[in-house]
């Protein structure tokens, strides 16, 4: 990086680039055969939906910088991505990614992403962004060393920093592996070592948010040492707020006997349980940001939503909408304090997430969705 400028070179920039592409991949060929679809940190995404996501990414630098648009494309990416060789696919794709930002002049180009035109080499930073962030995730994932060089590190955080003052940074922690490489609930010293290690990678002095994770959402186990442990990070300095994840009240309760706590992050969406929406009303009651996840996918998570029911499909016909708005657009009309965190692929599907902000459904379709109306 120029001493003078914290704008990189072209050059520089697909040092980096290339050397991002290289640290996933790496991670990549580490993948055991069984930990396809173990969780990631990323909660929306296993193993496997956290590489067809870079993978996705990788196929869709040639086109975008060959001048044509996600229009013209279409299609085309959609669908199944690694099939039955997952590792050759991301070879595949990484390939052509380094090429085209590599090719005479590419950088220097403007490319149509989802959100209007942009420049190439901003671009390139982005997916190098990207790339560095979710090695980590697939290295959390995998049980492999969650290690970062500090020169992506500081890359990354560069990127980043012309949005600093806007941004939240909120992590989570609390699963660990035992000797057999099994998920289990991390000690409490586990837990400081994961908020520091998060801390070194990011570059930060202090994050915004932490999340506790609960290990079995029906768990009957004490996360008193636990939460504990992060209070003492809190008062400490390192971390502002707290909050927790995949839990029922009682946890809930446990937790604020120790520190505040701002949100709550758990699976939610129509079709939720009268246990749940209970749970998401208190939460606003007491001021706790409740922040779902599979809002869209539901119980089936991973797997995707599947074919939507009669009143999802008549709803979303009515208001001229995909079936997956109406599920955010519900999930928002909880309540000033649910902010819903869908996971996509698609620059596409992240357009149509974001619009259904703005959808409104009626007291009627809200109920016949599964909102008791007063």
């Amino acid at each position: 990086m120029s001493p003078e400028t914290s704008t990189p070179s072209h050059s520089e920039l697909l040092a980096a680039h290339a050397a991002a592409l290289d640290l996933f991949g790496r991670r990549v060929h580490d993948i055991l055969d069984d930990q396809w679809d173990h969780p990631t940190p990323c909660t929306d995404w296993n193993v496997r939906d956290l590489v067809a996501h870079l993978v996705s990414e990788q196929l869709w630098a040639p086109p975008l910088l060959a001048g044509e648009t996600m229009e013209s494309v279409g299609d085309a990416l959609d669908g199944d991505l690694l099939g039955e060789d997952p590792v050759g696919a991301w070879e595949a794709a990484a390939r052509g990614a380094r090429e085209a930002f590599a090719a005479p002049g590419a950088l220097g180009r403007t490319v149509e992403l989802s959100y209007g035109p942009s420049d190439a080499d901003h671009y390139c930073g982005q997916m190098t962004t990207d790339l560095i962030i979710h090695a980590w995730d697939l290295a959390r994932g995998i049980g492999a060393t969650e290690h970062l060089p500090a020169g992506l590190v500081a890359f990354a955080d560069r990127e980043t920093a012309p949005y600093a003052d806007d941004l939240v940074i909120v992590t989570k922690v609390g699963p660990g592996r035992d000797t057999w490489g099994r998920w289990q609930w991390a000690s409490p010293e586990q837990l400081r070592g994961q908020v520091e290690e998060n801390l070194r990678q990011l570059g930060r002095d202090h994050l915004d948010v932490v999340n506790f994770r609960v290990q079995g959402q029906e768990s009957t186990q004490s996360l008193a040492d636990h939460f504990g442990a992060l209070a003492e990070l809190r008062e400490a300095g390192l971390v502002r707020h707290l909050g927790v994840s995949n839990v029922r009240p009682h946890h809930l309760a446990e937790a604020r006997a120790i520190a505040p706590v701002v949100c709550v992050q758990n699976l939610y969406g129509t079709g939720a349980s009268a246990q749940e929406q209970e749970f998401v009303q208190e939460c606003g009651e007491t001021g706790i940001a409740y922040v779902p996840f599979f809002s869209i996918s539901g119980a089936r998570r991973e797997a995707g939503a599947g074919e939507p029911g009669q009143a999802v499909r008549e709803i979303a016909e009515a208001h001229g909408a995909t079936p997956a708005q109406v599920k955010l657009a519900w999930t928002l009309q909880q309540g000033p304090h649910v902010l819903a965190i869908p996971g996509t692929t698609d620059p596409a599907h992240l357009e149509e997430n974001v619009a259904a902000g703005s959808l409104r459904l009626s007291e009627a379709e809200l109920e016949r969705l599964g909102t008791p109306v007063a």
